[in-house]
Protein backbone atom coordinates (compact mmCIF):
# COMPACT_ATOMS: atom_id res chain seq x y z
CA UNK A 1 0.00 0.00 0.00
CA UNK A 2 1.41 3.50 -1.06
CA UNK A 3 1.72 6.20 1.65
CA UNK A 4 -0.84 8.29 0.04
CA UNK A 5 -3.46 5.16 0.79
CA UNK A 6 -1.62 4.51 3.99
CA UNK A 7 -2.32 8.55 4.69
CA UNK A 8 -6.45 8.19 3.13
CA UNK A 9 -6.92 5.34 5.00
CA UNK A 10 -5.88 6.63 8.46
CA UNK A 11 -8.10 9.98 7.81
CA UNK A 12 -11.53 8.06 6.49
CA UNK A 13 -10.60 6.03 9.67
CA UNK A 14 -10.64 8.76 12.24
CA UNK A 15 -13.45 10.30 10.31
CA UNK A 16 -15.44 7.26 11.05
CA UNK A 17 -14.33 6.86 15.04
CA UNK A 18 -15.50 10.62 15.08
CA UNK A 19 -18.77 10.37 13.61
CA UNK A 20 -18.95 7.06 16.23
CA UNK A 21 -17.88 9.05 18.96
CA UNK A 22 -20.84 11.93 18.01
CA UNK A 23 -23.33 9.70 17.54
CA UNK A 24 -22.91 8.03 21.16
CA UNK A 25 -22.33 11.56 22.75
CA UNK A 26 -25.89 12.18 21.32
CA UNK A 27 -27.60 9.04 21.17
CA UNK A 28 -26.82 7.53 24.68
CA UNK A 29 -28.57 10.88 26.57
CA UNK A 30 -31.92 10.87 24.02
CA UNK A 31 -31.83 6.81 24.51
CA UNK A 32 -31.94 7.59 28.45
CA UNK A 33 -34.65 9.96 27.62
CA UNK A 34 -36.74 7.27 26.09
CA UNK A 35 -36.44 4.81 28.70
CA UNK A 36 -37.29 7.23 31.71
CA UNK A 37 -40.37 8.59 29.50
CA UNK A 38 -42.14 5.23 28.79
CA UNK A 39 -40.89 3.65 33.16
CA UNK A 40 -42.56 7.37 33.92
CA UNK A 41 -45.84 6.91 31.60
CA UNK A 42 -46.31 2.83 33.10
CA UNK A 43 -45.30 4.34 36.62
CA UNK A 44 -48.76 7.24 36.56
CA UNK A 45 -50.92 4.77 34.56
CA UNK A 46 -50.00 1.39 36.43
CA UNK A 47 -52.31 -0.54 38.57
CA UNK A 48 -49.98 -0.94 41.97
CA UNK A 49 -50.82 -2.23 45.71
CA UNK A 50 -50.16 0.01 48.38
CA UNK A 51 -46.45 -1.43 48.72
CA UNK A 52 -45.49 -0.86 45.20
CA UNK A 53 -46.69 2.62 45.26
CA UNK A 54 -44.80 4.06 48.41
CA UNK A 55 -41.66 2.13 47.03
CA UNK A 56 -42.29 3.65 43.58
CA UNK A 57 -43.08 7.11 44.83
CA UNK A 58 -41.82 9.83 43.65
CA UNK A 59 -39.64 11.11 46.75
CA UNK A 60 -38.54 7.48 47.38
CA UNK A 61 -37.02 7.09 43.85
CA UNK A 62 -35.11 10.78 44.01
CA UNK A 63 -34.34 9.90 47.00
CA UNK A 64 -32.31 6.45 46.74
CA UNK A 65 -31.14 7.72 42.90
CA UNK A 66 -29.47 10.62 44.78
CA UNK A 67 -27.54 8.10 47.52
CA UNK A 68 -26.60 6.01 44.82
CA UNK A 69 -25.08 9.07 42.59
CA UNK A 70 -23.69 10.65 45.64
CA UNK A 71 -22.01 6.63 46.69
CA UNK A 72 -20.76 6.54 43.03
CA UNK A 73 -18.87 10.02 43.14
CA UNK A 74 -17.28 9.72 46.11
CA UNK A 75 -16.08 6.05 45.56
CA UNK A 76 -15.07 7.35 42.02
CA UNK A 77 -13.27 10.09 43.64
CA UNK A 78 -11.14 7.99 45.83
CA UNK A 79 -10.34 5.67 43.38
CA UNK A 80 -8.86 8.95 41.11
CA UNK A 81 -6.95 9.82 43.93
CA UNK A 82 -5.07 6.41 44.45
CA UNK A 83 -5.01 4.57 40.72
CA UNK A 84 -4.06 7.66 38.88
CA UNK A 85 -0.72 8.34 41.42
CA UNK A 86 0.02 4.74 42.13
CA UNK A 87 0.15 4.13 38.21
CA UNK A 88 2.34 6.74 37.39
CA UNK A 89 4.57 5.63 40.01
CA UNK A 90 4.63 2.54 38.78
CA UNK A 91 5.87 3.69 35.50
CA UNK A 92 9.17 5.95 37.39
CA UNK A 93 12.46 4.44 37.73
CA UNK A 94 12.94 1.56 39.81
CA UNK A 95 9.46 1.15 40.68
CA UNK A 96 8.58 -0.01 37.34
CA UNK A 97 9.70 -3.43 38.01
CA UNK A 98 6.80 -3.87 40.98
CA UNK A 99 4.00 -2.90 38.09
CA UNK A 100 3.21 -6.38 37.24
CA UNK A 101 2.78 -7.64 40.69
CA UNK A 102 0.59 -5.08 41.90
CA UNK A 103 -1.00 -5.20 38.96
CA UNK A 104 -1.53 -9.17 39.21
CA UNK A 105 -2.59 -8.54 43.26
CA UNK A 106 -5.17 -6.03 41.86
CA UNK A 107 -6.30 -8.37 39.21
CA UNK A 108 -6.87 -11.11 42.33
CA UNK A 109 -8.80 -8.63 44.30
CA UNK A 110 -11.09 -7.69 41.54
CA UNK A 111 -11.93 -11.40 40.76
CA UNK A 112 -13.55 -12.04 44.03
CA UNK A 113 -17.12 -11.46 43.88
CA UNK A 114 -17.96 -7.55 45.32
CA UNK A 115 -21.09 -8.62 47.25
CA UNK A 116 -18.40 -10.86 48.80
CA UNK A 117 -16.00 -8.45 49.56
CA UNK A 118 -18.62 -5.71 51.02
CA UNK A 119 -19.75 -7.72 53.34
CA UNK A 120 -16.60 -9.08 54.64
CA UNK A 121 -15.30 -5.51 55.10
CA UNK A 122 -18.78 -4.75 56.98
CA UNK A 123 -18.45 -7.36 59.15
CA UNK A 124 -15.04 -6.33 60.10
CA UNK A 125 -15.42 -2.22 60.06
CA UNK A 126 -19.09 -1.71 59.84
CA UNK A 127 -22.38 -1.32 58.71
CA UNK A 128 -21.97 2.05 57.11
CA UNK A 129 -21.54 4.12 54.21
CA UNK A 130 -17.72 4.34 54.33
CA UNK A 131 -17.29 0.48 53.98
CA UNK A 132 -19.57 0.86 50.94
CA UNK A 133 -17.25 3.53 49.28
CA UNK A 134 -13.74 1.56 50.19
CA UNK A 135 -15.04 -1.66 48.92
CA UNK A 136 -16.21 0.17 45.83
CA UNK A 137 -13.13 1.61 45.31
CA UNK A 138 -10.63 -1.47 45.95
CA UNK A 139 -13.33 -3.16 43.38
CA UNK A 140 -12.81 0.20 40.72
CA UNK A 141 -9.08 0.79 41.56
CA UNK A 142 -7.98 -1.82 38.99
CA UNK A 143 -9.12 -0.29 35.31
CA UNK A 144 -7.96 3.10 36.51
CA UNK A 145 -4.60 1.66 37.53
CA UNK A 146 -4.00 -0.47 34.56
CA UNK A 147 -4.87 1.79 32.33
CA UNK A 148 -2.25 4.49 34.12
CA UNK A 149 0.35 2.44 33.19
CA UNK A 150 -0.65 0.89 29.72
CA UNK A 151 -1.37 4.42 28.70
CA UNK A 152 2.33 6.02 29.78
CA UNK A 153 3.69 3.24 28.30
CA UNK A 154 2.45 3.53 25.16
CA UNK A 155 3.86 6.98 24.84
CA UNK A 156 6.72 7.41 21.75
CA UNK A 157 9.58 7.47 23.82
CA UNK A 158 11.10 9.72 21.10
CA UNK A 159 8.66 12.49 22.38
CA UNK A 160 9.90 12.31 25.91
CA UNK A 161 13.32 12.44 24.62
CA UNK A 162 12.88 15.70 22.56
CA UNK A 163 10.98 16.77 25.30
CA UNK A 164 13.93 16.09 27.78
CA UNK A 165 16.20 18.18 25.50
CA UNK A 166 14.44 21.00 25.34
CA UNK A 167 15.36 21.04 28.71
CA UNK A 168 12.08 19.89 30.49
CA UNK A 169 11.90 18.49 33.82
CA UNK A 170 10.73 14.94 34.60
CA UNK A 171 7.83 16.51 35.97
CA UNK A 172 7.63 19.01 33.28
CA UNK A 173 7.76 15.82 30.88
CA UNK A 174 5.07 14.37 32.74
CA UNK A 175 2.33 16.75 32.86
CA UNK A 176 2.89 18.18 29.22
CA UNK A 177 4.01 15.37 27.26
CA UNK A 178 3.22 12.26 28.60
CA UNK A 179 0.16 12.52 30.27
CA UNK A 180 -1.82 14.56 27.94
CA UNK A 181 -0.66 11.56 25.58
CA UNK A 182 -1.97 8.89 28.10
CA UNK A 183 -5.63 10.44 28.87
CA UNK A 184 -7.42 8.55 26.14
CA UNK A 185 -6.21 5.57 27.48
CA UNK A 186 -6.85 6.56 31.32
CA UNK A 187 -10.16 8.03 30.55
CA UNK A 188 -11.07 4.59 29.28
CA UNK A 189 -10.29 2.83 32.32
CA UNK A 190 -11.79 5.82 34.31
CA UNK A 191 -15.08 5.34 32.33
CA UNK A 192 -15.01 0.83 32.75
CA UNK A 193 -14.19 1.97 36.42
CA UNK A 194 -17.32 4.88 36.66
CA UNK A 195 -19.73 1.98 35.13
CA UNK A 196 -18.77 -1.31 37.29
CA UNK A 197 -18.82 1.36 40.52
CA UNK A 198 -22.39 2.32 39.28
CA UNK A 199 -23.68 -1.78 38.92
CA UNK A 200 -21.73 -2.91 42.34
CA UNK A 201 -23.10 0.10 44.19
CA UNK A 202 -26.08 -1.22 44.26
CA UNK A 203 -25.05 -3.84 46.66
CA UNK A 204 -24.68 -0.95 49.06
CA UNK A 205 -27.98 -1.73 50.28
CA UNK A 206 -27.07 -4.74 52.01
CA UNK A 207 -24.45 -2.88 54.58
CA UNK A 208 -26.71 0.40 54.93
CA UNK A 209 -25.16 2.13 52.94
CA UNK A 210 -28.69 3.30 50.63
CA UNK A 211 -28.87 3.04 46.67
CA UNK A 212 -31.47 1.95 44.40
CA UNK A 213 -30.42 -1.80 44.83
CA UNK A 214 -33.07 -0.84 48.15
CA UNK A 215 -35.75 -1.34 45.09
CA UNK A 216 -34.18 -5.25 43.92
CA UNK A 217 -34.14 -6.35 47.41
CA UNK A 218 -37.75 -5.18 48.05
CA UNK A 219 -38.69 -6.43 44.76
CA UNK A 220 -37.39 -9.57 45.70
CA UNK A 221 -37.85 -10.27 49.38
CA UNK A 222 -41.91 -9.04 48.68
CA UNK A 223 -42.02 -10.50 45.26
CA UNK A 224 -42.94 -7.40 43.95
CA UNK A 225 -41.62 -7.52 40.47
CA UNK A 226 -43.13 -3.75 39.64
CA UNK A 227 -40.14 -2.55 41.85
CA UNK A 228 -38.11 -5.42 40.83
CA UNK A 229 -38.03 -4.09 37.19
CA UNK A 230 -38.21 -0.15 38.51
CA UNK A 231 -34.93 -0.42 40.25
CA UNK A 232 -33.34 -2.52 37.25
CA UNK A 233 -33.94 -0.45 34.82
CA UNK A 234 -32.83 3.28 36.55
CA UNK A 235 -30.04 1.59 37.89
CA UNK A 236 -29.22 0.69 34.07
CA UNK A 237 -30.22 4.31 33.01
CA UNK A 238 -27.97 5.54 35.48
CA UNK A 239 -25.12 3.63 34.27
CA UNK A 240 -24.88 5.25 31.04
CA UNK A 241 -25.98 8.61 31.89
CA UNK A 242 -22.70 7.69 33.86
CA UNK A 243 -20.86 6.42 30.66
CA UNK A 244 -21.58 8.95 28.61
CA UNK A 245 -20.26 11.17 31.07
CA UNK A 246 -17.51 9.32 30.99
CA UNK A 247 -16.98 9.94 27.05
CA UNK A 248 -17.70 13.52 27.39
CA UNK A 249 -14.63 14.05 29.85
CA UNK A 250 -12.65 11.32 27.26
CA UNK A 251 -13.78 14.05 24.32
CA UNK A 252 -12.61 17.20 26.32
CA UNK A 253 -9.69 15.86 27.99
CA UNK A 254 -8.46 14.36 24.87
CA UNK A 255 -5.68 16.53 22.78
CA UNK A 256 -6.99 17.78 19.98
CA UNK A 257 -6.62 15.04 16.80
CA UNK A 258 -6.50 11.64 19.43
CA UNK A 259 -10.02 11.46 19.78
Amino acid sequence: MSQDAQQTTSVDTGVEDRKTTTSLLVGLPLLCAVILGGWAIWRQTADLDDIESRQLAWGTILELTREHIVLTLITTAVVLVTAIPAGILLTRGSFKRYSGLVTGFANAGQAAPVIGLIVLLAIWLGFNTRTAVLSLAIYGFLPVLRNTIVGLQQVDATLVEAARGMGMSGAGVLRRVELPLAMPVIMAGVRTALVLVVGAASFATFINAGGLGALITTGITLFRYPILVSGAIIIAVVALLVDWAGRVLEVLLSPKGTS
